[in-house]
């Protein structure tokens, strides 16, 4: 009698704790959570870059960072997860050119002007393509050697006058990368 008492407790704690583990399998699992991963953890001249800073300074949202190196050559790319555009790059190369080298070889005809940007700086746009909206461009000679690009390209649809404000917007966050970083 004491062995049948004894098999029916054995029975019993072994169907609550399958009943238990039923229950714990039965619980839906919580849904994951987005983790935010800085631009600068992809490297390259993403560690100049800071989405919150493009943000401020832009306007444009942007989540995911892809680097690039190709020998004194850094380039970053940043774009919003679900579209292909607006893309904001920035790319930073090492030089030896000097002000009136940049002025004379680099400086694009009809771009304008920036001051206060490195040592010698500019901003321009350029008209749409058959793939994408018009791009703004700034570069500029670092004071560090460096010479530094910030382009953005519009998504298709955008106008020129888009173009215009976004170079504007541009210049202005160029104005916080600090190239000697790199």
């Amino acid at each position: 009698m004491h062995g049948r008492i004894w098999l029916a407790g054995v029975a019993v704690v072994l169907t609550a704790g399958c009943a238990a583990e039923a229950e714990r399998v039965a619980v839906p699992a919580a849904e994951p959570v987005p983790v935010e991963v800085a631009a600068a953890s992809s490297g390259g001249a993403c560690r100049l870059l800071d989405y919150a800073a493009i943000a401020k300074h832009t306007g444009g949202r942007f989540d995911v960072a892809a680097a690039s190196d190709r020998g004194d050559t850094h380039t970053c790319v940043v774009r919003a997860e679900q579209a292909v555009l607006p893309e904001l790059t920035l790319t930073v190369t090492e030089t030896s050119i000097d002000k009136s080298s940049f002025t004379l070889d680099v400086l694009p005809d009809g771009a304008k002007k920036v001051t206060k940007l490195g040592q010698v700086a500019y901003r321009r746009t350029l008209p749409k393509t058959a793939k994408a909206g018009p791009a703004a461009e700034v570069g500029w000679l670092a004071t560090d050697g460096r010479l530094a690009t910030l382009s953005w390209t519009c998504p298709r649809g955008a106008d020129e006058a888009a173009a215009e404000v976004v170079a504007g917007k541009l210049v202005t966050l160029a104005k916080t990368v600090d190239t000697r970083r790199m």
